[in-house]
């Protein structure tokens, strides 16, 4: 057995790896989450559904190709535990692997016809604070399975907002309203565009981004990690 090997199981008897969802230790083979609480993620198979409930969400309010999520998000699910700690745990890598897997059950679909990942960016003085963009982290999981290159210099936000979970439908619209704005469009012009996210709820965040292109020629779709199902 190498040393290397031998150092990590010693390491994993004192300070063994804990599930990111439940916090019960992670066996050989898992990696932030635990068999069972794998077994227990929501699905939302919205994916090849034309007129999905991600769709519907933004009829009249947005122009978009297709939309779909990987996960139902609810308050208190397991994949809520897995978004707090994507985004404010520092488990960024975890934010990768699970775009990776929703990569997965994107392939040989209608989203293979994206050209370009563009997730929601973060103010730079939050993403100075946090390290990371959550959703790059997400949008980089994707692309690495599809194959599709991760944009972060045409979408920019250029207000530092406040938090919109305690935010009702209306407060959040006005919140984001125009926080965002685009630049070089140049290289996406005449392309197919997804907007990556962490979850959607509203929708109001992803509405203010697609505002932001304004009558720009580019086909847009949107691509979220979670989604609420109501």
């Amino acid at each position: 057995m190498k040393i290397s090997k031998i150092c990590s199981s010693f390491l994993q008897l004192f300070y063994p790896k804990l599930c990111a969802a439940c916090g019960r230790p992670i066996g050989d083979g898992e990696t932030h989450i635990c068999r069972h609480c794998i077994s227990q993620l929501s699905h939302t198979w919205l994916h090849e559904e034309k007129d999905n409930l991600m769709e519907q969400r933004f009829y009249g309010r947005a122009d978009i190709a297709f939309a779909t999520a990987y996960l139902f998000f609810e308050k208190g699910n397991i994949t809520q535990a897995l978004l707090h700690r994507i985004k404010y745990d520092g488990f960024s890598n975890m934010g990768v692997d699970m775009g990776k897997a929703f990569g997965q059950e994107l392939k040989n679909g209608r989203w293979e016809d994206i050209d370009f990942l563009i997730p929601v960016p973060l103010h730079p003085k939050k993403l100075q604070k946090r390290g990371y963009n959550q959703s790059e982290c997400i949008a980089k999981g994707i692309g690495e399975t599809l194959g599709k290159k991760v944009i972060t210099d045409v979408l920019i936000r250029t207000q530092n907002n406040t938090s919109q979970t305690k935010k009702n439908a209306e407060e959040r619209r006005m919140a984001v309203a125009d926080i965002f704005a685009t630049q070089n469009l140049h290289k996406v012009e005449g392309k197919h565009i997804a907007i990556v996210d962490d979850v959607v709820t509203t929708g109001s965040t992803i509405e203010a981004c697609i505002k932001a292109f304004g009558k720009a020629n580019i086909k847009i779709s949107v691509l979220a990690l979670a989604c609420v199902e109501n």
